[in-house]
């Protein structure tokens, strides 16, 4: 029986690495957003809308709980999802977490490119965009630095990236 849950901040390859690398090691993946989404049939964002951070992140918490029962299971779970409630000491208990640590400068340009999708990032750019990606990971470091694994995921533009990423992240484990 095995659970791993992948951390990091927005952008940092979770969903990327999670499928490839769940796949390779025959685990179930499920993306913990998406997961939430199909069960209250509205997106993170809607959620947000409707219930503020403090109900979404009560049904992240709960949903985090009912996905770690299951075996088999690779978790990519939202950038925020380690830094509320006792998620973090919860997932490092339930299973392997693994960090994907990225730099602030490779963050920004990564969600530069996909900015539209994601709400909070949507009127930033630039050096605006910067400031608030470093302000956020400087706060939710102290949780992601708590994983059993960090890893070096800066280097991530092409499939070989991804595989070179994959086969290390296997040999660590």
């Amino acid at each position: 029986m095995e659970r791993i849950f992948l951390i990091g901040y927005m952008g940092a390859g979770k969903t990327t690495v999670g499928r490839k690398l769940a796949k390779e090691l025959d685990l179930s993946f499920i993306d913990l957003d998406l997961y939430i989404e199909g069960r209250y049939h509205r997106s993170i964002r809607q959620l947000f809308a409707e219930r503020g951070e403090e109900g979404f992140r009560d049904i992240e918490r709960r949903l985090l709980h009912e996905v770690a029962a299951f075996e088999d299971v690779l978790v990519s779970t939202g950038g925020g999802t380690p830094c509320f409630f006792d998620n973090m000491s919860f997932m490092n208990e339930a299973g392997t977490t693994i960090y994907l640590k990225v730099s602030v400068d490779e963050l920004a340009n990564r969600l530069e490119v996909c900015k539209q999708t994601r709400p909070v990032l949507q009127n930033r750019s630039g050096e605006e965009l910067k400031s608030f990606v470093q302000e956020s990971l400087d706060s939710r470091r102290p949780f992601y630095d708590q994983a059993k694994v960090i890893f070096d995921a800066e280097q991530m533009m092409t499939e070989a990236d991804i595989q070179t990423i994959t086969d290390n992240l296997k040999n660590l484990l």
